[in-house]
């Protein structure tokens, strides 16, 4: 796996609810989604571009000198917007590896981003994701922190047998707060956006299900804390205020 052959695409779409037209929310000037853009060109990792139906996000990302590539409205999912895209940027199927990151992870770290990648080394994963340790009670049992559930593979990387809303595993021991930062093998992708929503999936409201019911492989580095997702206006506030404070520390 090389660096020229991955590809990291951001879905982004202004049908957030709580958060109305929230890739392009302003924060220190520059809108989100070319916040999360440019962090994920930082990582290094290979080409990145937003995928999108929206003219206005597309436009936003190319005025910051960034690429976007416009895709249909009517994607049940971002891993079905990727998929299209990858389409449409590698159509000769050069490209081996496809990180799916969130349009909203403005703070997150390059090498966050960049860790995702570890599990491919191994030839038997064919998807690879991120969890932290969760140290916290409130954390451990609220049911918006997904928690993964898998064994050790190594001491940073687990084999994913279960994602769940629950507080899970039961028992002393650690917890994990699944991230919803993805790497795919090309086919790994194709196969996935494939097959139809499967009951667990649909009945935990979590599509990486979905994958483990079809018996793909998922493998989940650790990492030392989550990144900051914005859904709310509160959560785009406290963006902001990490944004600046990292700004003044860089002067």
């Amino acid at each position: 796996m090389t660096e020229t052959r991955a590809l990291v695409l951001i879905p982004a779409r202004m049908a957030a609810t709580r958060l109305p037209g929230k890739p392009l929310a302003d924060i220190g000037g520059v809108p989100m989604i070319v916040h999360v853009l440019r962090r994920a060109e930082t990582a290094g990792i290979g080409r990145v571009a937003v995928a999108t139906d929206t003219s206005e996000i597309a436009a936003a990302v190319t005025a910051h000198g960034g690429e976007a590539i416009m895709t249909r409205a009517d994607h049940p999912s971002g891993s079905d917007r990727i998929f299209e895209a990858l389409g449409r940027l590698d159509p000769e199927g050069r490209i081996e590896t496809i990180v799916n990151l969130q349009g909203d992870f403005p703070t997150i770290r390059p090498d966050i981003i960049r860790d995702v990648l570890q599990p491919l080394a191994d030839p038997a994963v064919d998807i690879a994701t991120l969890a932290a340790e969760i140290h916290t009670d409130e954390e451990a049992v609220n049911p918006n922190v997904v928690k993964a559930v898998g064994s050790q593979v190594t001491p940073r990387r687990l084999r994913a047998l279960y994602f769940t809303r629950a507080t899970a595993p039961h028992g002393d021991g650690p917890r994990y707060h699944h991230i919803g930062l993805y790497a795919y093998r090309r086919k790994a992708l194709q196969r996935f956006v494939e097959l139809p929503p499967s009951p667990l999936e649909q009945q935990e409201r979590l599509e990486q299900l979905r994958a483990l019911e079809d018996g793909m492989r998922i493998d989940i580095m650790i990492v030392d804390d989550v990144p900051r997702g914005v859904d709310t206006p509160a959560d785009l506030e406290t963006a902001r205020r990490l944004l600046a404070a990292s700004r003044q520390t860089a002067r």
